[in-house]
């Protein structure tokens, strides 16, 4: 699994629409600044087969610190969501399967070779 940067993605769809890398770039930065505007607004946005964001509220609650073990508090918040629509969860489980598929097949290609020990025909 590889990381792909803003960056990256903007070049990829500027080489495949034949669009100048710039003006993706700014395409991109322009639909993310937008989702976060309508998120501070409190919208929902709906992308059909992608998914949906949404704002949601934390309740607050009691937990306890794992280190010390003591008791604290944790205050509301808020906090944005996204579900995966069934597109998105279709492609995600496709890839989960053949990457499991390939880790058995990579994984028993570079086993190593069951070692035979021959014995020596004079008794060794």
């Amino acid at each position: 699994m590889e990381t792909i940067t803003k960056k990256e993605l903007a070049y990829r769809i500027a080489e495949r629409s034949g669009q100048k890398k710039v003006v993706v770039k700014r395409v991109i930065q322009q639909f993310i600044s937008e989702i976060m505007d309508e998120l501070a607004r409190g919208n929902r946005l709906e992308f059909r087969e992608f998914g949906v964001f949404e704002v949601k509220t934390r309740a607050a609650r009691r937990a306890r610190n794992p280190k010390s073990g003591v008791r604290v508090d944790v205050p509301a918040k808020v906090v944005v969501h996204f579900k995966a629509g069934r597109m998105m969860k279709d492609l995600a489980q496709k890839h989960l399967s053949s990457a499991k598929a390939g880790t058995k097949a990579a994984a028993a290609a570079s086993a190593p070779a069951p070692v035979r020990v021959l014995e020596n025909a004079a008794g060794g």
